[in-house]
């Protein structure tokens, strides 16, 4: 029988945070956040532990956490920076264990069942692991130990988190002591609404949803949530019990189901077609691009908004199939016009996204009798590389000098966020 798996999960702590504070030693006493300062009403990426001790969190607006600490210090995110040092760390728990597995920009899962031995117990080795991040990062880590990666993560948000030595075991031999007596919101992918309904259910505890039959979950989220909550029920009911078999894969990606691009836009600023479809056609040439780069071309189109006219609000998702898989600029943009100008109702845009799905093998291409499009491909193509090169504001087009383009402002940053 193979031995019991030992799984961390790995959470670097106040991670943007905590890197800026490492490259600013003069800000090491000062309470810290991560934002744009620049931007009195942005929000707050992130908030060193100083700063969360004076009340500021992640998420709320810089000049509410200024209103609680007048002497906060807001440093412009880095994007590249931050996804930089990720993975440095991924390094360094590979030099511990071939399994590491990314969950987020800041935490990762690491199978180190075979390495115990080698590096000593659990503990040892989440140690190591501990002071070898810390000083080549700067930044502090908290580790969960468990069996799964189900316990390694609960055990990381629960418990570790809250220990100033930043590591807890998580077992089946401690799971009834110290998981079940938590409330039902701290198990893992319970958020609030979830909460409401198992404390209608009268389970106000991760003890109450594991100690009853699995039958009997369903039967009460059946009641409570309809017909087709029977695989929730199964999958919360094994949460609260710890089993999760899924293994520690070395990539989290599946097969690519589609490629997207969204943008929020400024309130009040794009309330005409033109200046929209300026801003569809930019998300529309990142789209094309990323597919090709990763040799896919897409049979549907969707487009999606939402608007406000200040009292009302107001939003659409449609989708149109194409005659052909693409991942030509001119044909996504011609459907994706098309479904904007049917379904928008003329109010200001706040929010803007394109999704190309349906995605085949791009290795062949469609020919038709009228357009040469084996030569756009090579002419997209030959864009990509310049871009690819020296930069996505490297060739841009015309329609992107225009004050309400944001396409400059995009090749600047990160997932929206500045490099």
């Amino acid at each position: 029988m193979p031995p019991e798996r030992t799984i961390f999960l790995v959470d670097g702590q106040s991670f943007y945070a905590s890197i800026e504070k490492a490259a600013h030693p003069e800000y090491r006493n000062k309470p810290v956040v991560v934002g744009d300062p620049e931007r009195r009403a942005g929000i707050i990426l992130a908030a060193c532990p100083l700063a969360k001790e004076r009340g500021v969190i992640a998420a709320e607006r810089i000049f509410q956490a200024r209103a609680k600490c007048p002497d906060l210090v807001v440093i412009r995110p880095r994007m590249q920076r931050y996804i930089t040092i990720s993975l440095l760390m991924t390094e360094i728990f590979e030099s511990f264990s071939d399994q590491v597995e990314p969950y987020s920009i800041d935490e990762q899962f690491v199978d180190v069942t075979g390495s115990i031995g080698s590096y000593g117990s659990a503990e040892e080795i989440a140690q190591f692991i501990q002071h070898h991040v810390r000083l080549s990062t700067g930044v502090w880590s908290r580790i969960g130990i468990g069996p799964s990666k189900i316990l390694a993560k609960m055990a990381t948000d629960n418990f570790a988190k809250r220990l100033p030595e930043g590591i807890f075991r998580l077992d089946y031999s401690n799971i009834e002591e110290k998981l079940w007596p938590l409330p039902v919101h701290q198990m893992f992918m319970v958020a609030s609404r979830m909460a409401v309904h198992f404390q209608r259910m009268g389970l106000p505890t991760i003890g109450d949803v594991a100690r009853l039959e699995l039958a009997e979950l369903k039967r009460r989220m059946r009641w409570e949530m309809g017909k087709q909550s029977d695989i929730q029920a199964e999958y919360y009911w094994q949460t609260a019990r710890g089993i999760d078999p899924s293994p520690v894969e070395r990539t989290i990606r599946g097969a690519l189901k589609s490629v997207s691009h969204g943008k929020a836009l400024k309130a009040g600023q794009y309330r005409k077609l033109e200046d929209l479809e300026v801003v569809l056609l930019e998300l529309i040439i990142e789209i094309c691009r990323r597919a090709r780069r990763l040799g896919y071309q897409g049979r549907v189109v969707a487009v999606g908004a939402s608007e406000s006219d200040g009292e009302r609000k107001s939003g659409f998702h449609r989708q149109m199939t194409l005659p052909e898989p693409t991942s030509l600029t001119r044909e996504v943009a011609a459907a994706a016009y098309k479904l904007f100008a049917s379904y928008w109702q003329g109010m200001s845009v706040t929010r803007l996204h394109v999704v190309l799905t349906e995605l085949t093998d791009d290795s062949a291409c469609q020919l038709t009798l009228f357009e040469n499009r084996a030569v756009e491909y090579d002419i997209e193509r030959a864009t990509d590389g310049i871009k690819d090169r020296y930069g996505s504001d490297a060739i841009m087009r015309a329609s992107s000098l225009l004050e309400v383009g944001v396409a400059r402002e995009r090749a600047a940053q990160i997932g929206g966020h500045y490099k």
